[in-house]
């Protein structure tokens, strides 16, 4: 069973040197089976292209991530866009601080979780969305 969804912020640092990619690398390895949100993936994608663009990351590097993205992706369980998850990132809109995406974010993981998430991990970097998460009853990862 998986019992971790991790948000965009959270694969970037997979992807990239940063300052928390340690971290997160580690908890990757200690628990294996990802779930992701559909736009994850592209997501990831625009912060990578972001950074070529503004030439803190070099070309090739930028392939390197992408292949390592590409890998990440194949083996995750992806949760699809459907119309619950709408529904959700609606009511989830209303009651806390979010960003349209980042409620779909935690929507999709409210559907992969069945809207049971006690016991599930919320792995993500994002104060504003980690609140959220923890306020709809996940555990959220990195502590």
């Amino acid at each position: 069973m998986i019992l971790n969804f991790w948000d965009a912020s959270a694969v970037v640092p997979l992807l990239l040197a940063e300052s928390s990619s340690n971290l997160l690398a580690d908890k990757f390895r200690e628990m294996p089976g990802m779930a992701l949100w559909f736009g994850t993936r592209l997501e990831c994608l625009s912060a990578l292209s972001r950074r070529r663009r503004e030439g803190t990351l070099k070309p090739a590097d930028c392939d390197r991530s992408k292949k390592i993205l590409d890998s990440i992706a194949m083996d995750a369980l992806v949760i699809e866009p459907a119309s619950d998850i709408w529904r959700r990132a609606e009511r989830l809109l209303d009651i806390h601080p979010l960003k349209s995406g980042d409620a779909l974010q935690l929507a999709a993981a409210l559907a992969w979780c069945r809207e049971r998430p006690a016991g599930r991990h919320f792995v993500c970097l994002d104060d504003g969305l980690r609140e959220a998460a923890r306020r709809e009853g996940f555990t959220v990862l990195p502590e």
